[in-house]
């Protein structure tokens, strides 16, 4: 949806999560020398000023980021993830948090390449702006992100991740989740791919992780993050989870340490849960 602007909600539980598991995925595809492509479907903005503009309007990195900025006590990899966010803001104050694009450009190689894609002119824009002087490495399109993936597999190295993160405004935006893996998979079934997705009260946002897991691949992980009990008015997102198909074999031990933290910290009013679930077919 064009209305939707991600700037609201930087930084965010729901950032922590998905960025948290980008680092570790983005990390595993470069232990081996060969390139890979980094694609976002939905890129947003790129970076996202947190005492400017959208973001002061609920201050959602209070309940996210902001949590973990100044702990001491984060598990190895959690605490990888926040070093990369101060690095942004130079070792300073907490003033800028990264999108996805921006976590990514700060992980890839040389030889590695970004596809980027963003269908709000305004946010496209400010993608430019961001990566301005990369154009060898980033390739931005203003295009349907759902719509580029299937011209866009199988990447020339036959390697990738695809984060598949779009706003979950329109009731239709969950097919087409579940049609563009559909499509992606039978030109790239080696892929790695990372879905987020809302946990809400609608039906649709109940009965995505039950079909995601019902798709052909070899191997899925399911995580999950609850910071809140569902209102009994039936409104408002509650937690939110990533789904990986074809996910890294460490990773699942690696949420196994860190979501019972995450949990414990983002959980409101002790509130917080997660669930961490993984299926390999033969």
């Amino acid at each position: 949806m064009l209305s939707y602007r991600h700037a609201f909600h930087a930084g965010s539980y729901a950032d922590v999560l998905k960025h948290f598991i980008e680092v570790q995925l983005l990390r595993y595809l470069a232990q081996k020398d060969k390139p890979f492509w980094y694609i976002d479907t939905h890129a947003g903005a790129g970076c996202y000023s947190l005492d400017s503009g959208y973001a002061t309007q609920n201050a959602e990195h209070e309940s996210g980021i902001s949590l973990l900025w100044e702990r001491s006590d984060l598990p190895e990899a959690l605490a990888e993830y926040v070093a990369l966010v101060k690095r942004i803001n130079h070792d300073g104050p907490l003033r800028l948090y990264p999108g996805s694009p921006l976590v990514a450009m700060k992980l890839i190689r040389g030889q590695d390449r970004m596809r980027l894609y963003e269908l709000h002119p305004a946010d496209g824009a400010l993608l430019l702006q961001t990566f301005a002087g990369h154009g060898n490495q980033v390739l931005i399109q203003y295009v349907d992100g759902f719509g580029a993936l299937k011209a866009l597999l199988p990447p020339p190295p036959r390697r990738a991740l695809v984060l598949i993160d779009p706003p979950y405004e329109n009731m239709h935006e969950y097919q087409r989740v579940l049609s563009a893996l559909r499509e992606g998979l039978k030109r790239f079934a080696n892929g790695i791919y990372a879905v987020w997705y809302p946990q809400l009260q609608r039906i649709e946002a109940k009965q995505l992780p039950g079909q995601l897991k019902q798709l052909p691949v070899k191997s899925w992980l399911n995580v999950s993050l609850g910071v809140q009990a569902p209102s009994e008015e039936g409104f408002g997102m509650y937690g939110c989870g990533m789904f990986i198909i074809n996910p890294p074999w460490q990773l699942h031990g690696l949420l196994e340490e860190v979501m019972p933290y995450l949990a414990k910290v983002l959980g409101k009013d002790g509130e917080g849960s997660y669930k961490l679930e993984f299926e390999e077919n033969a």
